[in-house]
């Protein structure tokens, strides 16, 4: 395991690099073949190529996650994958390629590879854009669907997550000098601080929606009054009802300054999970573990589309470490095995 593991995170896989997607997609495929025998296909998109395995044309279950990662190229210079102390690290180890291996290993073991069908999308991370239509058709063919994103802590599976959307706003204004005349110009990023004031306090903490402000850009120079600010806005609610109003809000957004103009663009595109959309999967994972948790948590993925469609949809079944996304993102080494044999169970269990 430890050695596919580190075939996948030596395949650096950003999910803005059409070529390292193609690279990942190849080992990818190559491992599928190794450990669960012929029935890769890669399914080319406008982002990069789609991975999937069938054991037969009428698979039961629907093993799901993502081959691209949120880390540029070069990250594994500065960060290689090595496992020491009990840890493996390097970039996209926890999320998801330790998760990717555990699937594999899994459905090797449960002695109804022939009833499950892998699929590794290549655009998880930037939203799901090419890959949405695809895994939603799979999810209602397949009709259940296990995802093999990281578990919570301590090893809990995710039953209930957030809708997930990001806005852009882009705020317009009139460059000047900023020495001689900076009245005849318009200051975008003065209204754009107005702006993420008033986008902040759109979040409700008591209905559990949260709307950050994230990404900032503003300005050309130091003596020039900025014409153009674009704001990146990550926003997570619980319903449908959060996510209209949100998306009326921000579209509403009007500017302190009437010579500024605001343009707004985005959606709350991850429908959220409901609290008990894994149904019987959670069922047959707890006769494996009676002991496993099970929690709502405010991170998005594609488990969201096909819990949507009222496909059961288990989530949470991949590594046990931490720091997604960040320079301390490891594995617990040992937890490996058992999270294999934790998705042989399920699939053995739900295509009985």
């Amino acid at each position: 395991m430890l050695e596919d593991l580190r075939r996948l995170v030596e395949t650096e896989s950003p999910s803005d690099d059409r070529e390292a997607l193609t690279r990942s997609a190849e080992v990818l495929a190559q491992i599928l073949t190794e450990r669960l025998g012929p029935g890769v296909e890669l399914i080319d998109g406008p982002a990069g190529p789609h991975v999937r395995w069938r054991g037969s044309n009428e698979p039961k279950v629907l093993v799901l996650g993502h081959h691209d990662t949120v880390f540029p190229m070069g990250t594994l210079e500065r960060r290689p994958f090595e496992v020491e102390a009990g840890r493996a690290t390097g970039p996209g180890v926890f999320d998801m390629k330790a998760g990717i291996v555990q699937a594999i290993w899994g459905v090797a073991a449960s002695g109804r590879a022939e009833s499950a069908e892998l699929l590794f999308s290549c655009d998880e991370e930037v939203g799901s854009i090419t890959s949405r239509a695809l895994i939603e058709e799979r999810a209602v063919a397949c009709g259940s669907v296990l995802v093999l994103e990281p578990s919570a802590d301590g090893g809990a599976l995710k039953v209930g997550r957030k809708g997930t959307g990001t806005f852009q706003v882009v705020i317009h204004g009139r460059a000047s000098h900023a020495g001689l005349e900076p009245e005849k110009g318009t200051n975008s990023l003065i209204e754009a601080a107005h702006q993420v004031l008033a986008i902040a306090a759109l979040g409700d903490a008591d209905r559990g929606t949260t709307v950050t402000p994230t990404v900032a850009r503003a300005g050309t120079a130091d003596n020039v009054v900025p014409a153009e600010t674009t704001i990146r806005v990550d926003v997570r609610v619980t319903g449908p009802e959060e996510a209209a109003r949100i998306e009326a809000a921000m579209a509403s957004l009007t500017p302190v300054n009437p010579d500024a103009s605001i343009e707004v663009s985005g959606s709350v595109g991850r429908p959220p999970m409901p609290e008990g959309s894994a149904g019987y999967l959670l069922d047959i994972a707890r006769s494996h573990d009676e002991e496993i948790g099970a929690v709502v948590v405010g991170g998005g993925s594609d488990g969201n589309f096909t819990a949507a469609l009222g496909v059961p949809t288990l989530d949470g079944m991949g590594a046990v470490g931490g720091g997604a996304h960040a320079d301390h993102e490891h594995v617990l080494v040992s937890t490996m095995p058992e999270r294999a044999r934790l998705v042989a169970a399920v699939v053995a269990g739900c295509c009985a």
